[in-house]
């Protein structure tokens, strides 16, 4: 498939620690994106969900190793030791690399308190023993036994990936092991990374190895018996076990450069694609709450009276179930809806309707203001919080700020990655060219720079959700925490398109237009604000832009791409019968999540989109694509504005009609499934099965039993059988180019 493997899986179930999932965490989005999407994973989703095709890394971090071997002997570890033999890469840490050995010996003869742990592995990707304790004194949940471990570096080893690789660090330690006789596997692809300088406290036998390099068939394993993951920026509140400490986290902080070149030059052996840059920790910037009408902000704050509290500050703060925010007026300004039209670039002016040009405005328009919403170069970055050190952060425990505009739009200068004249000029305009003269999806705007998540804000603070109307829309520039399907995130990165939109669904609807179908209209709207995204440009209709069951973003990948409208019109003309070879050539360039809840009638949905539109990576880009097919680039503000409009024109018509068969076939027609063979995955083995469309009253999968003649189904030759199955996602079960979709019974 045109995708590549994008996730970096870190384990974070039975046996893991807190503190190593964290520090992994921290150090691999750092090092990897955003080329990766780096996600803690439990042993429930290992052992259940499909997650082998798009992992790039499968990471087990510090722990216990007898509570991986309790959640994954057998078919977890069968999954793992598959991965890996079959192309994938493992980094095990500490714990995870007694657990990648063939066999651990851990305090040895420490029987009276239960700490010895002595016993063959199943992953044996390192085909010795890794032993242990390396150094003496380690204690579970103590920093009593950590030291700065020096270890020599194998640069002949590491060096071919390009960056500094240095020749001797000192790195965080505290239970680790050494691997016996490293040196003797030479011949069965061991290579030794890293050693020990120091006297160990056990046998290692040859060698001290401490970080060891293993093919495994088609993959390869790093294994480690320290801790070069961990920062020192993130220790200095530890320690409290032993009066060196400081110490010992002043010689780690002196070669925390040294210990960064160490990972990325391991990571870069395992083929990863590392981010060279070294960026600082990012900050939540402000929240900047505006409206088309900004009446309708005052409205809202007056609405607030009852949960708004004042602190011994006297500033105004709203505590809530998840985060807190600290309410703040906007300062004077003179910038106004009378300006959003010029902000627009001037082609765009020119296909306004009159309705919505300057002359309509009753306060005229400032020329030099709105041009210079253009220009960020001078803007200052503006932040809500700046964290003391570059270590983890709890942004959960951030007040977050939130700048009311209640008598104008803000201006460029406060937010200079996002246009809100641009965007609420955009707004207007496709309101109008729909017939929706007063749209309400994207009326009220959330804005920020740099969020948690978008839907967080919004679904886990009930006490301001309440408060927001219908179609009020979180978007930000850069998410920290953006949340996906089951266990998944989906990578925010600048230049992505990410946002979040309330929707109030009456319950005494949902028996003409059910729920569940909001995440289909949404989907569509997508495609289609992304088809109509101008109207000057009517190749943009030619996009092959597609869905993914029920509500994935895919895009043919620009390398598979042309710049012929004949060929686009081609492939729209036939992609009911997209063949799987055409499917392996689209790649996902976005994704939704609806999070709902109900009460006193209603139910409130925060429907959440993340899309790559400027940014390359993980995947590819709208943008991308649109130069594939000599196209003008896509802008942030405007798109967000042509799917928002198109969303609320999809959803009007859901209201009063359901999801009908017109919008069925609609769906349908931009689909990658239509025709498509899969394995049936339930408790009578694997049929057969072809997809053939989506129920009307639930939007339940369709798929009917086919049984395969001598010609193969790739030509045809596909018999049903009558049988027909009716299946429902369950977060990432269908793992459709792999032509298996599981059946949950």
């Amino acid at each position: 498939m045109a995708d590549k493997r994008v996730n970096v899986l870190v384990y974070s179930g039975n046996g893991s620690t807190i503190e190593s999932v964290k520090h992994c965490l921290w150090s691999l989005r750092r090092l990897l994106g955003p080329n990766y999407a780096v996600i803690p994973m439990t042993g429930e989703t290992l052992l259940k969900e499909p997650w082998q095709a798009t992992c790039a890394l499968f990471v087990m971090p510090g722990g216990a190793d007898l509570g991986y071997c309790r959640t994954l002997d057998g078919p977890g570890n069968r999954l793992i030791s598959s991965y890996v033999k079959n192309g994938g890469k493992y980094l095990g840490l500490c714990a995870g690399g007694y657990y990648g050995s063939a066999r651990c010996e851990f305090e040895v003869g420490r029987t009276g308190d239960g700490y010895e742990v002595v016993g063959d592995r199943e992953l044996a990707f390192f085909p010795g023993t890794c032993r242990g304790l390396a150094f003496p004194e380690f204690v579970y949940q103590s920093e009593k036994g950590t030291r700065a471990a020096e270890i020599s570096v194998n640069r002949q080893a590491l060096i071919s990936g390009g960056g500094a690789v240095p020749e001797v660090l000192r790195v965080y330690h505290n239970g680790g092991g050494v691997f016996v006789d490293a040196e003797k596997f030479e011949d069965r692809g061991v290579e030794i990374l890293a050693n020990y300088t120091e006297r160990l406290h056990v046998d290692s036998g040859d060698g001290k190895a401490a970080v060891v390099h293993c093919k495994v068939g088609n993959g390869a394993a790093i294994l480690t018996g320290p801790h070069p993951e961990f920062s020192a920026v993130n220790l200095n509140d530890k320690g409290k076990d032993r009066p060196d400490y400081p110490r010992i986290v002043e010689a780690l902080l002196a070669d925390d450069q040294k210990r960064i070149d160490f990972m990325k030059a391991c990571l870069s052996r395992l083929g990863l694609q590392v981010n060279q840059t070294d960026d600082n920790i990012p900050s939540l910037s402000r929240l900047h709450l505006s409206s088309a009408r900004p009446q309708d902000i005052s409205d809202l704050v007056s609405s607030w009276s009852d949960i708004i509290e004042k602190d011994e500050d006297g500033k105004e703060i709203v505590k809530d179930e998840h985060d807190t925010f600290v309410v703040e007026r906007e300062a004077p300004s003179s910038w106004s809806m009378s300006g959003v039209v010029e902000a627009l670039p001037e082609a765009v002016q020119n296909i306004l309707p009159e309705s919505v040009r300057p002359e309509h405005y009753p306060h005229g328009t400032d020329k030099e203001k709105a041009k210079s919403a253009g220009d960020h170069s001078s803007a200052p970055k503006e932040t809500a919080s700046k964290p003391t050190e570059e270590g983890i952060v709890d942004y959960q425990a951030i007040p977050k700020r939130v700048v009311v505009h209640t008598s104008s739009i803000p201006e460029p200068k406060e937010t200079p990655y996002f246009n809100h004249a641009a965007y609420y000029s955009s707004h207007l305009y496709f309101g109008d060219l729909y017939s929706l003269p007063q749209p309400t999806f994207g009326k009220t705007l959330l804005y920020g720079e740099t969020v948690t998540s978008t839907n967080t804000i919004l679904e886990k603070n009930t006490r301001l959700l309440e408060t927001l109307s219908n179609g009020t829309t979180a978007t930000a520039t850069t998410q920290l925490a953006g949340r996906g399907r089951g266990n998944n995130v989906w990578v925010s990165p600048p230049g992505s398109l990410m946002f979040s939109t309330v929707i109030r669904h009456p319950l005494s609807l949902n028996s003409r237009a059910p729920v569940v179908f909001v995440q289909y209209i949404l989907a569509l709207a997508i495609v289609a604000g992304v088809k109509k995204y101008d109207p000057n440009h009517e190749a943009y209709e030619n996009l092959p832009i597609r869905l993914k069951w029920p509500n994935d973003i895919y895009a043919l990948h620009p390398s598979f791409a042309t710049a012929s409208a004949t060929s686009a019109n081609e492939d729209n003309n036939n992609q009911n019968n997209t063949t799987d070879a055409e499917r392996n050539k689209f790649t996902k360039i976005g994704g939704i999540l609806i999070n709902s809840s109900y009460s006193s009638g209603d139910y409130t949905l925060v429907c959440g989109v993340g899309m790559n539109v400027t940014n390359p990576h993980p995947t590819t880009s709208l943008n991308a694509l649109a130069a594939a097919y000599d196209l003008p680039p896509f802008n942030l503000e405007r798109l967000l504005a042509s799917i928002l409009i198109q969303f609320e024109k999809l959803h009007l018509r859901f209201l009063v009609n359901g999801f009908s068969d017109a919008m069925v076939s609609d769906y349908e027609d931009v689909w990658l499934h239509s025709g498509q063979v899969v394995r049936l995955e339930n408790e009578e083995g694997y049929p057969r099965a072809r997809i053939l469309g989506v129920t009307r009253d639930w939007g339940l999968l369709v798929a009917e039993e086919v049984v395969v003649d001598e010609y193969g189904y790739n030509a045809g030759g596909c018999r049903a059988t009558g049988r027909k199955f009716e299946l429902q996602s369950d977060a990432n079960s269908f793992d459709f180019f792999k032509g298996l979709v599981r059946r949950k019974v």
